[in-house]
């Protein structure tokens, strides 16, 4: 896409390593032109332990703020001057605004999940939610489902039990509970289970791991909603077999634009109406993906 560019635009990035199949330049490049934003948004490799580097780079050069992903969330959380209660609880960061010469993190990650919930008219609240995995994205999500989608209970299960265990202690503590990954244990956990959201890779474009069993699915009651945080396939292996089974499914595109939505709030200190935007950055990834 083109953009105009002045000797007054504010900068924006994302940074990451790697980072260079990144969506967010191209959607908040989309919502920024849509709402009249004098703001650029591009792309920076910051290699893993260079994070307080980037901070004065970032800083001496003008940026405005940036997103981050992986390795850096969790490594610019001792580095900000003020943090958000999303980016106290993750303990992770997402979006950091640099204003006065101080650094401002926060996290849109679950506020993005629970709005990509209501958008498809999903709704996690009183429901026993099952997430998969206990890495980064889990990280947001599960506190989120208790705190503010008000889910009556949340367990999360990995290969690592302790890492669920590490994810699940805490202030939503009693809310929250790890489970294992076996087979049996998620055909037991997801009986009665009314919402499944996996955080881990399984079934991601360029990794080879996928689910070795998808029998929990036959557990789940009819109604059930089975969300993954995967975007590209479109439709994994999982969300496939949910919809045979006559699941609802969500894939994880709408957590990327909403969360991007929020940091852009944050960025701009703009209202931006998530919903007059949401077609529009889909209707530019479509267009992407046509013309690669």
């Amino acid at each position: 896409m083109k953009v105009q560019l002045y000797n007054t635009t504010k900068k924006l990035c994302v940074i990451g390593d790697p980072v260079l199949h990144s969506k967010s330049p191209l959607i908040q490049n989309t919502m920024l032109q849509a709402l009249g934003l004098d703001y650029v948004y591009l792309c920076q490799k910051v290699p893993r332990g260079c994070a307080a580097e980037w901070l004065r780079c970032a800083a001496f050069s003008g940026y405005a703020g940036f997103n981050a992903t992986m390795p850096h969330k969790e490594g610019l959380v001792p580095l900000m001057d003020e943090l958000d209660e999303d980016a106290r609880l993750y303990g992770a960061v997402n979006t950091v605004c640099i204003r006065d010469g101080k650094y401002y993190g926060f996290n849109t990650d679950g506020r993005g999940f629970l709005a990509a919930l209501q958008a498809a008219g999903i709704s996690p609240a009183g429901e026993k939610v099952l997430v998969l995995g206990a890495g980064g994205a889990a990280k947001a999500v599960a506190p989120k489902l208790c705190q503010a989608g008000e889910a009556r209970s949340v367990f999360v299960a990995n290969r690592t039990v302790e890492k669920a265990a590490a994810l699940c202690a805490g202030a939503l503590e009693g809310r929250m509970a790890p489970a294992d990954f076996t087979p049996d244990t998620l055909c037991r956990l997801a009986e009665g289970c009314g919402l499944v959201v996996n955080c881990t890779n399984l079934g991601m474009e360029g990794t080879r791991g996928q689910f070795a069993d998808f029998s929990f699915l036959e557990a789940l009651p009819d109604g059930a909603a089975v969300c993954d945080v995967i975007y590209a396939p479109a439709e994994t292996e999982l969300l496939r077999r949910a919809r045979e089974r006559g699941l609802r499914t969500l894939n994880g595109l709408g957590m990327l634009i909403w969360q991007a939505v929020f940091a852009l709030e944050h960025f701009t200190q703009t209202p931006v109406d998530g919903k007059a935007v949401l077609p529009l950055v889909e209707a530019a990834l479509g267009e992407a993906r046509l013309n690669p």
